[in-house]
């Protein structure tokens, strides 16, 4: 199944200042991770956004917002997004919330 490749782009704009952000072809779609640690990606048309426990409750709330699942069980702490008005936002908290995080090893 193929992925919106004009989403992955505004994702690789949004992303192309940041150091340590690596692009990963997965589940169907692509990713990109920091720092060895998946960000945000895009499955079929939809921007999928890693956020923390709190933070992905909390998303639930607001307009488009889904858990993310595409094997029957959401995975717990991504959202899927299907209005990408606000990519460069989501961008930015799922890349706090990766930050925090400890670097992979290679």
């Amino acid at each position: 199944m193929a992925f919106d490749e004009s989403l992955a782009t505004r994702i690789r704009d949004a992303l192309a200042r940041k150091r340590g952000v690596e692009e990963k072809k997965m589940f169907g779609g692509v990713g990109f991770l920091l720092n060895g640690n998946l960000v945000v990606g895009v499955w079929k048309d939809s921007l999928c956004v890693r956020l923390g426990p709190d933070q992905a409750e909390e998303s639930l709330l607001e307009p488009h917002v889904k858990e993310f699942d595409i094997t029957g069980r959401a995975m717990k702490g991504w959202q899927g997004v299907e209005d990408d008005e606000q990519v460069k936002n989501w961008i930015e908290r799922a890349t706090n919330f990766v930050k925090a995080l400890p670097a992979k090893e290679k």
